[in-house]
């Protein structure tokens, strides 16, 4: 179903429906669709009703690639019984795909209840309000996440304590996935505050760029067709399952393990200055 923008509406096989991008022919969460990619591979990964429970003070949370918000209100619905005070920060380089998204509301089906403040958010660029017993307060950022930042208003935006990194694939969209992106967002967390990121991808060309940005990174929960997943954190404690130098010789096996280290999608195996610094991480020292 297509109503004149760059998306599409599409059924999966299990019969929930999902948005596909036709410049770049990709489907957002595809196979088990949006809200059991979210909770799989954010809500339960992270621990996050566990975690909000303990918690005191304000949970800041990046949502990297708001697309069709999907991430997002997984998150916010799974806690919402929660008491507590969640802080989400959105990135995306447009909108289109949640304006198409409340179009087809009715189909989607996560959209439900959150219409009215999705349109407060895209209007106004941040949103609050309570729901259960959660205080929810919602920004936006709209434009070139690699360039916001290396801008100084980077540094204003609160430090995370969890990032859902969710964009299209490498192959498609490689300015989001180079090693100096990420080094970047590592220099923005804050060295106190305990980190993860989970994502959807266990290339061992993005585990390889984690790990020189300066994360501990390990196996990630399984999710769809994937057996399993990638996370990455600013601590090794919220590594269950870490690489170990078994992978790393595998990595050196790899004729798709050297970063992208500018935004032009290829691949290529380990330089040996690139091996060099892998071996020297303090997750193969320990």
């Amino acid at each position: 179903m297509r109503n004149g923008t760059g998306y599409k509406l599409v059924k999966l096989a299990n019969g929930v429906h999902s948005v596909h991008s036709l410049a770049h022919r990709e489907t957002f969460h595809p196979v088990v669709g949006p809200v059991a990619e979210a909770e799989a591979l954010y809500v339960r990964q992270l621990r996050l009703v566990d975690r909000l429970q303990h918690q005191t003070g304000e949970c800041v949370i990046w949502d990297v690639g708001l697309g069709a918000a999907a991430n997002a209100l997984t998150v916010l619905r799974a806690t919402r019984d929660v008491p507590c005070s969640i802080h989400l920060v959105s990135f995306d380089s447009t909108l289109e795909p949640l304006e198409f998204a409340l179009q087809h509301g009715e189909k989607l089906g996560y959209l439900a209840g959150y219409e009215r403040r999705l349109e407060d958010l895209m209007r106004q660029g941040s949103v609050s309000f309570v729901d259960g017993q959660q205080q929810a307060q919602w920004d936006l950022h709209v434009g070139d996440f690699p360039t916001l930042l290396k801008q100084p208003a980077a540094q204003k935006i609160p430090r995370p304590a969890a990032i859902m990194f969710d964009p299209f694939s490498p192959a498609t969209n490689p300015a989001m996935w180079t090693q100096p992106l990420f080094g970047s967002l590592f220099r923005l967390l804050d060295p106190a505050r305990p980190c993860a990121l989970p994502t959807y991808s266990r290339s061992t060309m993005l585990r390889v760029t984690l790990l020189l940005a300066g994360f501990f990174v390990g196996v990630g929960h399984a999710t769809g067709e994937k057996e399993e997943t990638t996370i990455a954190a600013n601590t090794l404690e919220l590594i269950a399952e870490p690489l170990n130098r078994r992978w790393l010789q595998r990595a050196r096996r790899s004729n798709s393990a050297e970063p992208l280290w500018e935004p032009v999608y290829r691949q290529a195996r380990l330089a040996p200055e690139t091996l060099e610094r892998l071996q020297q991480h303090p997750q193969f020292m320990l």
